[in-house]
């Protein structure tokens, strides 16, 4: 018994933990620095630290994801602000207004509440409005039809600034398309046409890094033109927007990357960086000692 213990105790006595060490250390005077080892190594650190600080930016900022759901934001009997701005550079102010129709039945001609009317020039006017619009389909137009004397000739060639619905979302990041007639213009065309956009809006959500969310609503559209007459048979141009919601909302949100994610792609950028390094500098080595030998070969 005594002897057993003896032998543990000799077996424990000469048990060097320093055994279980991967990293085995070579003493520096076995080691030789070069000028190209130290071009590849300051080089490396350089990568090795423009990759962490944009994986580190992109963990804190995190990305922008979507999600899709069968549903409405907010209540049915909630209204939708809408705000337009078109430019009109061959119609005067005195002539234009803004009509609104849905199918609840509202027939507004001449809204005027929320309006802006600014003189381009002796002829042209550029025109803004903000109102509200009931979640049914329906059409608002920019016309002539609420002015109290129709001008000669009406001419609605017009550049569309902006046409938005529900909130304006101003991160750059956030993908859709929630003003996609911006700039687009009508000029040369038929002085007597009208013109029809029709459009399919999708709720769009919106939702901070503090909590806070912002509805909005994106929306996609097909164009045509036309000459249409009044009942007397009067030519009454106007400038059409038909709109329809979907019943599919979108939700954009930001989402962080899970920390052990940001781990794993420090730790590769690390390691895989120091061995594709090594690798260059043990080659770059090797052959500049070929190439010294092959020189001492020739000399001798």
């Amino acid at each position: 018994m005594l002897l057993k213990f003896d032998i543990r105790r000799l077996m424990i006595h000469n048990f060097d933990v320093r055994r279980l060490d991967f990293y085995r250390k070579v003493p520096k005077d076995l080691t030789q620095p070069t000028i190209t080892g130290a071009v590849i190594s300051i080089t490396c650190i350089t990568f090795m630290l423009t990759l962490f600080i944009s994986e580190l930016l992109h963990f804190l900022s995190g990305e922008i994801v979507s999600e899709f759901y069968v549903d409405n934001p907010g209540e049915s009997n909630e209204r939708i602000p809408v705000y337009i701005k078109i430019s009109l550079p061959r119609l005067k102010c005195d002539y234009v207004g803004l009509d609104i129709q849905d199918d609840l039945g509202r027939h507004e001609v001449g809204f005027i509440e929320n309006t802006v009317k600014n003189p381009i020039g002796e002829e042209g006017c550029l025109f803004e409005a903000n109102f509200l619009i009931n979640k049914v389909p329906g059409n608002f137009h920019v016309s002539t039809h609420s002015a109290d004397q129709q001008p000669e000739n009406i001419d609605f060639g017009h550049v569309i600034h902006e046409v938005r619905f529900g909130s304006k979302i101003d991160n750059p990041n956030v993908p859709g398309t929630f003003n996609p007639l911006y700039g687009r213009a009508q000029i040369d065309g038929n002085a007597l046409e009208s013109h029809d956009y029709v459009m399919k809006v999708v709720p769009t959500i919106y939702e901070e890094s503090s909590g806070k969310q912002l509805v909005s609503y994106q929306y996609s559209y097909a164009y045509r033109s036309y000459i249409s007459f009044s009942h007397g048979g009067r030519v009454v141009p106007a400038v059409w927007f038909r709109y329809d919601l979907t019943p599919i909302t979108v939700k954009y949100h930001r989402k962080r990357p899970p920390f052990y994610s940001f781990i794993t792609t420090v730790c590769a950028i690390v390691g895989g960086t120091f061995t594709v390094a090594g690798i260059i500098d043990s080659f770059l080595f090797t052959a500049s000692e070929i190439f010294r030998k092959l020189e001492i070969g020739k000399q001798g």
